[in-house]
């Protein structure tokens, strides 16, 4: 199918000498050989031939975001789901859509309007009928998008016009138009050359907060890197405009020249402490919560593996609660890894015990508020929120790991249930999901996956990918590509598949699914989206289908 025969947008910079800047940088950042691929392949075979309209994205059951809710609690209502416990051993594949020469879509799936948006692929944003799993748009990107998609409306738009906004692996922030996928404005949050976004945009009040990560732990090991510079931070961005309102880094003080290691390199510090996930709303306090990265130089900054509060107005810091001190990647070495120190290494390296999810706010039953958040070093942690983040209880779950920790919690307004990953521990220890009480830690229940062969061995079913729970119901999926469904009463699992096969898609390209990572499913109006495919880390068994099933 030519292109013209569907939506395919381009970003463009907005104005002035900040955007040639920012398209330089960009033009040195993105291999050239994947942006063509991805300007040839990226557009699917099946478009809708009969658009429903996107006029009231709102008036129906919706995902928007990643986390249901900008308190990320994962939890699905019955109304918004559709879909009961009863319902649920019942779920077959309802369709499944194949990405082109895709090996990964590390995008959760937006549902609002009937609609479907998520990104795949090496610079893509899709929009798909949820019913009919047909396109609508593609909207081509700078960057890899690894963000869930937030729609909102339009400020002082008449007739109502609604936007989809996200944010890429080159730190670009994108406004468009979410019926058409046009292009409204881009905006670049942080120009280090080592600046990511991973961590989704939160969506609230007409203001979109984006967090920024950096990945100097990748690079730092060659003797020539500057390492570090790069400091966690969250910019607030007027939705309508794009303007700037506020930036707050995560480590007050600016990098300085610290000494130069044995090949005559400068190092910096304090550097570290980013924002790998996204921020959670408290609408009655005017906070966002965050939750910080390890340090990437030594001493390890106090905002280093904490959660950091911020007014919601002006990015001003309320207060800090560091979890754990001293969790510092030390520079200049020849071997970064915590795991296997290398002799040129002259300090202790830290175990890289940051935190990888979000924060989850919750009201429970009973009327206390308690932030919920799971830790690489395998510690469940319960925070007061209206005591300055003093810790309420602690739970040890997995045993720590550096890939310990899993992408998201889910809670309901009792429980929080946890899955952990330790995937380095071996088949025996990784994978395990709990559930407990929100107002005390008490474990309330624990199962691990049942034990499967992996090409003669036994698989190590690391439990890494984001939990999702709807009333009685509570999903997540092991990194061999099974997705299961435990019971929230107990744990039992009362529904699984296995994705690692080829599919028959509604777009005729081939599909075949892979490795479950990063985000969770999605429960919309009876019916359940996720997709199976996720190489981008670790060894990670690619995939390209997006899935949704639904009751028989």
């Amino acid at each position: 199918m030519p292109t013209s025969a569907l939506s395919v947008a381009r970003p463009a910079f907005a104005g002035g000498a900040s955007a040639a800047i920012a398209t330089l940088v960009l033009a040195w950042a993105i291999a050239p050989a994947a942006m063509a691929e991805a300007q040839t392949q990226i557009v699917p075979e099946d478009r809708c031939d009969d658009p429903r309209p996107f006029s009231e994205p709102f008036s129906g059951p919706l995902w928007n975001g990643w986390g249901a809710d900008v308190a990320n609690t994962r939890f699905q209502s019955a109304a918004s789901a559709g879909l009961s416990a009863a319902d649920v051993p019942r779920l077959a594949v309802k369709w499944a859509y194949g990405f082109p020469n895709g090996h990964f879509a590390s995008s959760q799936v937006t549902v609002a309007g009937g609609r479907l948006f998520l990104g795949a692929g090496p610079g893509a944003v899709y929009s798909i009928d949820a019913d009919r799993g047909c396109t609508y748009w593609v909207f081509q990107t700078h960057h890899i998008v690894r963000t869930s998609i937030s729609i909102g409306r339009i400020p002082g738009s008449e007739p109502a016009r609604y936007a989809a906004y996200f944010g890429d692996l080159q730190s670009n922030v994108y406004a468009i138009d979410a019926e058409t996928g046009s292009h409204l404005w881009t905006r670049r949050a942080d120009t280090h050359s080592q600046a990511r976004i991973t961590g989704s945009p939160t969506l609230h009040a007409g203001r979109l907060y984006v967090p920024v990560t950096h990945l100097e732990e990748a690079v730092a090991a060659s003797p020539a890197y500057e390492c570090c510079t790069g400091r966690g931070h969250v910019v607030a961005y007027d939705v309508a405009t794009g303007q700037e309102i506020w930036r707050t880094y995560m480590i007050d003080e600016t990098p300085k020249p610290t000494r130069k290691n044995s090949a005559g390199t400068q190092m910096w510090g304090p550097a570290g402490a980013g924002v790998w996930n996204a921020p959670t709303v408290d609408v009655e306090r005017g906070l966002l919560y965050v939750a910080t990265g390890d340090a990437y130089t030594a001493p390890a900054a106090v905002e280093s593996d904490a959660i950091v509060a911020l007014d919601l107005k002006t990015g001003r810091k309320v207060w800090v609660k560091q979890l754990l001190g001293g969790d510092a990647w030390i520079t200049g070495c020849a071997d970064m890894r915590p795991d296997n120190p290398s002799p040129n290494c002259p300090d202790p390296l830290g175990p890289d015990f940051d935190f990888s999810q979000s924060a989850v706010f919750r009201r429970l039953a009973s009327g206390k508020d308690v932030i919920a958040i799971f830790q690489k070093s395998g510690v469940v942690w319960g925070l007061d929120p209206s005591n300055r983040g003093e810790v309420l209880w602690q739970h040890e779950l997995g045993v720590g790991d550096v890939y310990g920790a899993q992408f998201g919690s889910a809670a309901d307004e009792r429980v929080v249930y946890v899955a952990s990953a330790d995937p380095k521990k071996g088949a025996e220890v990784a994978g395990g999901i709990a559930a407990l009480d929100m107002g005390t830690g008490r474990r309330m229940w624990y199962r691990r996956p049942p034990p499967r062969q992996c090409e003669g061995e036994p698989c190590i079913q690391a439990q890494a990918a984001a939990l999702t729970a709807i009333p009685g119901v509570v999903f997540s999926a092991s990194q061999n590509g099974v997705m299961r469904a435990y019971a929230a009463a107990d744990g039992s699992i009362i529904w699984e598949h296995d994705t690692v096969r080829e599919y028959e898609t509604v777009n005729g390209l081939k599909a075949r699914g892979g490795r479950i990572d990063g985000p969770g499913p999605v429960v919309v109006n009876g019916t359940v989206y996720f997709h199976s495919g996720y190489a981008t880390t670790r060894g990670g068994v690619p995939g390209n289908v997006l899935l949704a099933f639904a009751a028989r």
